[in-house]
């Protein structure tokens, strides 16, 4: 049976962690926080979407923990809020990875037998 604090941990990873990583964008974002901390400039150039994207999306990641700011003067400056996020959206990419390659082999397999 899954205990009551398993079911409350996992609605709240959901509320604070898995609606953030839904926008491949905002996975962009953090990979290349990973990479160095960025402006939204910096940020709107290397991943080509316009700036009011951008913001948007830095503040979902901020809001939920996931990036951090540094105030420079008139800089704001982007950081990853903790590293081992890219290690999980890795993991995850792995997994994925695993399973469509299982699904081909399925369907090359599938095929094979209907042309025998």
């Amino acid at each position: 049976m899954v205990s009551k604090a398993l079911v409350q941990e996992i609605s709240q990873l959901e509320a604070d962690f898995c609606s953030a990583l839904s926008d491949p964008t905002r996975l962009l974002i953090l990979y290349s926080l990973a990479e160095e901390p960025h402006n939204v400039t910096e940020l709107t150039n290397e991943l080509d979407v316009i700036q009011p994207t951008v913001s948007r999306h830095l503040k979902v990641l901020r809001d939920r923990g996931l990036v951090y700011t540094v105030r420079n003067g008139s800089s704001i400056t982007y950081h990853l809020g903790d590293k081992r996020l890219t290690q999980a959206l890795d993991l995850l990419r792995a997994v994925m990875r695993d399973r469509l390659t299982h699904r081909a082999s399925l369907a090359k397999e599938t095929k094979a037998t209907i042309n025998a």
